[in-house]
């Protein structure tokens, strides 16, 4: 994915260690109180999944948010009880739907959007133009079972995916 991927090799590379310090600072912060994803990608962090509290949710955007290289959050964490595994599992299987689905997209490239379920919502993280970000959640919302399709987006013009030698989908 490297090689096709719009965020250079260095950026990649920041995303998996602002993902792993994440990690850290979620055990260190809430310990178990809660069920806590984080997705960074071009160093945006997505956070989603549940905790037990206001403070809680404060305190983990408070605690990412001084990771190094990261340059902005998502905050979009629940106050609720922590998901069953049911629950999950119906969302791997809508993310598996919904990147099928850019696959079988004859106008949109499948592998310059990423694909994160929690509670039937999707989000869609990538660098993409603003016709590449229209058409990924058309395509989402197509899919049965999707409840609600938030765009976290870089949006590039055409001209700058041109410069990083990405092709018009």
């Amino acid at each position: 994915m490297v090689v096709s991927d719009r965020r250079t090799s260095g950026t990649q590379i920041e995303d998996q260690a602002i993902e792993l310090k994440a990690l850290t600072r979620i055990r260190e912060t809430v310990g178990d109180r809660g069920h806590i994803n984080v997705t960074s990608y071009n160093r945006m962090v997505l956070l989603t999944g549940e905790v037990a509290s206001d403070t809680d949710r404060t305190a983990l955007e408070q605690a990412i948010a001084r990771i190094e290289n990261v340059r902005s959050i998502v905050n979009e964490l629940a106050v609720m009880g922590s998901s069953s595994l049911t629950a999950r599992s119906n969302d791997t299987i809508l993310t598996s739907k919904v990147k099928a689905t850019y696959v079988d997209a004859k106008d949109l490239q499948a592998n310059v959007v990423k694909v994160v379920t929690e509670r039937a919502t999707v989000y869609l993280m990538g660098r993409v133009t603003e016709r590449e970000a229209t058409r990924a959640a058309e395509l989402a919302r197509g899919v049965s079972g999707v409840q609600k399709v938030v765009r976290v987006f870089d949006i590039l013009t055409e001209a700058e995916l041109a410069a990083l030698g990405g092709t018009k989908s």
